[in-house]
């Protein structure tokens, strides 16, 4: 069968930058090709570069043929026939995809008329359909409404019902699942599958996310500093891995069934496009390089049937080994003896009143963000603390930071009741009390050094730095002699060391960890998880660690909260959660998390939430 979409060899720079060199690929009728990497590999410009989609100043060679037809360099008037009819694109961020003031109804109808010489009313009608094809409740009605009124959930689900209006032959999917909670995510990808077996369609799937890819996808193409590193069939990328790239992505992404097994970062971070080093660019970060690794870069070796490596040392690398142990130690140091209370939070409740109008305020409701949450946490302990946007997470977090009386309930830190601190014993308990953020690009003040940003709380707190701040620097990996670097000089996952030698910097006995390494990417993350199991097991620490990744959580949690609609659904031993949750939402959490694995994924049964969360108020 030929294929639908065939590119070779295209590359795309913008002002002499590559961003992506000489990829090949092809995809065919009915056939998924994911497409995965890390931040700033190419994805998405290979995306926009095949729909001819790049800004003005974007230089790109190669070819790119859509049933034969070459679209480089192809009139603007013919690209835009195929746009939305023979190929279409269900983006990231759909609010920003979709126009604000025009109803969902109208924008998918005006997709079916720039194709279909349909009338208004036909237009619309079929537009109904679509929304009920993506599961959209009351399709009538909703065809009515406007983007905002629709959760994030919803309005992919319309991205995918504009995609899938003219019987596309391709669809590209950029990130479409990654701004979405898992079991919103498991949705999604459903009406994907739906929608393909609905058009018969070849669908890229481009993503960050391996677990997504092993259960969606035919045939994966692994990429990094703007090309193609590993190509194959799904099974043999993931367990015939010939590329040393791959494997440590594989071995650095947490699993919620990995038990605890400890995670094998990525040493280093991806290099600039701009400055690539010479031969091959995964070579500072991969543990098997020789000295022929950095003087030539090498090509695509075929490895086996429709399986390609771009590696010298392809027969040397091992399969990556889910059941195995990658690296020394745990992230999850072994559970102590019970040990007395460094924080306890009793029938905690924070409400936020819904307000009306703008000259004539009125109130009309109340957003019941947390209603009786309570749990403890013990010395040497961490309590993961889960649930989806809308969970009450955050509030609660916010609640505890405060070190205020809270609206009902109460929350004692250290033997101390929250609410009758003086200001003395709040300074002292906020000095054994410390918070890594989410992001360390905006919890770091960009105009100082790391030195005067880790020096800072000790003057504050009327300890001289002295040689302490080297001490944090080397305690959470990093080299002393950066201390007069700003953060910006730094990569994601050095940044968030940085946030937590900061935190460390008074010796505090609790840390409260808020999506500590959500913003990074999985090879980086690894090394931030590892880092934080390994410190809790020197220094004694204790955790709360916040998070919406369940499988994040897996590795590094004694205990698992998990908190739905502003209460604690589940709360237990973390092995006993994950291996035989009681609640039905935990239950529906931990099966709507992708594995990277594909027969084990293959072979899951979910358990698929209807709707969306429901409100609070």
């Amino acid at each position: 069968m030929r294929p639908v979409l065939d590119v070779r060899d295209l590359s795309v720079s913008f002002g002499g930058v590559p961003a992506v060199r000489e990829l090949s690929c092809s995809v065919r009728r009915g056939e998924v090709l994911g497409i995965v990497g890390e931040s700033g590999s190419g994805k998405s410009v290979t995306s926009a570069a095949v729909m001819g989609l790049l800004p003005q100043g974007a230089r790109v060679t190669g070819s790119v043929r859509l049933h034969g037809r070459e679209l480089i360099g192809a009139p603007a008037r013919e690209l835009t026939s195929y746009r939305g009819k023979a190929m279409s694109m269900v983006f990231q961020d759909p609010l920003s995809a979709l126009t604000p003031v025009y109803r969902v109804g109208d924008q998918i109808a005006e997709a079916v008329r720039v194709h279909q010489r349909v009338g208004k009313e036909a237009a619309l009608v079929k537009a109904v359909q679509l929304l009920d094809l993506v599961g959209i409740p009351q399709p009538s009605e909703r065809a009515l409404a406007f983007p905002h009124e629709f959760s994030g959930g919803m309005r992919q689900r319309v991205m995918i019902a504009m995609a899938i209006a003219n019987d596309p032959d391709v669809i590209i999917c950029d990130e479409p699942t990654t701004a979405l909670d898992v079991t919103v995510q498991a949705q999604v990808l459903e009406v994907l599958k739906k929608a393909q077996r609905k058009t018969g369609a070849a669908i890229i799937m481009i993503t960050h996310d391996l677990g997504v890819v092993a259960g969606f996808a035919d045939r994966v193409l692994v990429m990094y500093a703007g090309r193609p590193v590993e190509v194959g069939g799904v099974d043999d990328v993931y367990y015939r891995t010939r590329m040393p790239y791959t494997a440590g992505l594989l071995g650095s992404i947490p699993r919620v069934d990995g038990g605890g097994r400890p995670l094998t970062p990525i040493e280093g971070s991806p290099p600039s496009p701009g400055a690539l080093p010479p031969g091959c660019p995964f070579a500072p970060r991969c543990p098997m390089r020789i000295d022929a690794c950095e003087r030539d870069e090498p090509p695509l070796f075929e490895v086996g049937d429709g399986h390609h490596a771009a590696c010298i040392r392809w027969k040397e690398v091992a399969p990556y080994d889910a059941d195995a142990s990658g690296a020394p130690g745990s992230a999850r140091p072994a559970p102590r003896r019970a040990t007395r209370a460094v924080l306890e939070v009793r029938g905690l409740v924070k409400d936020y009143p819904l307000f009306k109008g703008s000259l004539f305020r009125r109130r009309v409701g109340t957003v019941h963000a947390v209603a009786g949450v309570g749990f403890d946490l013990r010395e040497g302990e961490t309590l993961g603390l889960v649930g989806e946007s809308g969970s009450g997470k955050t509030t609660t977090l916010t609640q505890i930071l405060e070190l205020a009386a809270p609206q009902a309930g109460v929350i004692t830190v250290l033997g101390h009741d929250t609410a009758r601190l003086d200001a003395a014993r709040r300074t002292e308990i906020r000095r054994e009390m410390q918070v890594v953020f989410q992001d360390p690009l905006a919890s770091l003040d960009p105009r100082m050094t790391v030195h005067d940003i880790l020096a800072e709380p000790l003057r504050t707190h009327g300890r001289p730095p002295g040689r302490r701040v080297g001490e944090l620097l080397s305690l959470v990996g990093l080299d002393p002699s950066h201390a007069a670097r700003y953060p910006q000089d730094f990569s994601g996952g050095q940044r968030q060391r940085i946030a937590v030698a900061r935190a460390l910097a008074l010796e505090p006995r609790l840390l409260v960890l808020d999506e500590p390494v959500s913003a990074l990417d999985v090879s980086i993350q690894a090394g931030v998880i590892n880092l934080l199991g390994s410190l809790r097991a020197r220094l004694g620490l204790s955790y709360l660690f916040v998070a919406h990744d369940l499988a994040v959580v897996r590795h590094i949690a004694d205990r698992v909260a998990v908190m739905y609609l502003g209460r604690i659904a589940e709360i237990g031993q973390a092995d006993a959660v994950y291996e035989a949750p009681a609640h039905p939402y935990t239950q529906a959490l931990l099966s709507a998390i992708p594995l990277p694995d594909p027969v084990r994924e293959r072979a899951r049964d979910r358990v698929l939430l209807e709707g969306d969360l429901p409100s609070p108020a």
